[in-house]
């Protein structure tokens, strides 16, 4: 979703499952087994969860801006609102039967 999203192509993507990504999330307090872990760096500042996914839609530009606002949420209510989110995602943004063969554009921004 990040590849079709970032129209400027700069975002990197590192998956969870290679070292490199289960290093980052490690590093940064965050269980790499756990799926539903979401890590997001940008200017060398690390966003996790519900505001790694604020401040990527906000780096993407365009309606992504909109989601700054949700940072006006308590905490809490972020953090509940993020897990509902993470249990129900392939109910909300349905689920692939397989993994798509990436093509060379996304296979160069992949960090592995």
């Amino acid at each position: 979703m990040i590849h079709r999203l970032d129209r400027s192509g700069t975002v990197r993507i590192c998956p969870i499952q290679t070292p490199l990504g289960a290093a980052l999330l490690k590093h940064y307090g965050l269980e790499p087994t756990d799926p539903s872990s979401w890590l997001f760096i940008d200017k060398g500042i690390a966003h996790q969860d519900f505001e790694a996914v604020v401040y990527a839609a906000r780096r993407f530009g365009g309606w992504g801006r909109l989601a700054t606002v949700l940072l006006i949420l308590p905490r809490p209510m972020r953090d509940w609102l993020y897990q509902r989110l993470a249990r129900n995602r392939y109910a909300i943004f349905g689920r692939a039967d397989m993994c798509a063969i990436p093509d060379p554009s996304f296979q160069r921004r992949l960090l592995r």
